[in-house]
């Protein structure tokens, strides 16, 4: 299988022109870069979700955003989770009491619409479409009822934007990688393909999620998944670019009568 000989379609790094090598160099920084700041936001989304350690991701945490924590209200669970580090205690403290209490107009427009204004509003406001508006009673008053995690719109709404997206993100990728020299081929093949089998398993289990709690464990391994595919190809593909010795066999076919395409 090693012995195959190349493709006469495929190319390697040091047969390509040096503006399409810096052109995949560019490209690579900015992924990686941007992969990691996504990688920052979905940590600080998630971890302490289910009222642990905010700096730990765990299973539970994702069970809790899923499909909720079976008690108490959002606003609880959030300010309880990932949202615990953003207020005072009492502030946090008051503001539980007061759902618990039944969530009255009157409390809202005295003491707790100050406090939000005050700590909450600059994110909150309803200019992100991904975190939640608490610019009115009415829509803080949702928050109160009981936590039953992301609606299914919202799951609607966050896997068009992920599939969409990664897909990109994993085409491009892999067609950078597609010029590396790997050995065997099956294995090259199962690399460029594993991120999207991830992408698959990963969003289909955050609706699991909701009727089977342990489809939590498939989203994290789904996850780690396309995290070691992204980070294996970004290695190899910039390693073979700029770093490895050019292959012998790409070598015996520049030396041979075959010719080669810049």
């Amino acid at each position: 299988m090693s012995d195959l000989p190349l493709h006469r379609g495929y190319r390697h790094y040091s047969e390509l022109p040096l503006s399409q090598r810096i052109l995949y160099t560019a490209t690579l920084f900015i992924l990686g870069l941007g992969y990691l700041f996504a990688l920052i936001y979905l940590f600080h989304t998630y971890a302490g979700r289910a009222g642990g350690n905010p700096m730990m991701l765990s299973y539970q945490d994702l069970v809790v955003a899923y499909s909720g924590s079976g008690k108490g209200s959002r606003i609880e669970s959030a300010l309880r989770g990932p949202m615990s580090n953003m207020l005072p205690r009492d502030e946090i403290d008051s503001i539980i009491a007061w759902v618990q209490q039944g969530a009255d107009r009157a409390k809202y427009e005295k003491d707790i619409k100050p406090t939000l204004d005050k700590r909450c509003m600059s994110c909150h406001d309803g200019s992100n479409p991904h975190l939640v508006n608490l610019g009115s009673y009415d829509n803080l008053k949702k928050l109160t009822e009981q936590d039953t995690g992301a609606n299914v719109f919202t799951l609607v709404r966050v896997s068009h934007i992920h599939l969409f997206g990664l897909t990109f993100i994993f085409f491009i990728m892999g067609l950078m990688y597609s010029h590396a020299y790997v050995r065997p081929v099956w294995f090259k093949c199962t690399i460029v393909a594993l991120p999207f089998v991830a992408i698959t398993l990963d969003v289909s289990s955050w609706y699991f999620t909701k009727l089977y709690h342990p489809f939590a464990w498939v989203v994290m391994g789904a996850g780690a998944l396309m995290g070691l595919s992204f980070a294996f190809m970004w290695v190899t593909t910039m390693y073979q670019l700029w770093f490895a010795a050019t292959p012998l066999a790409v070598n015996h076919r520049k030396d041979s009568d075959i010719p080669i395409i810049g």
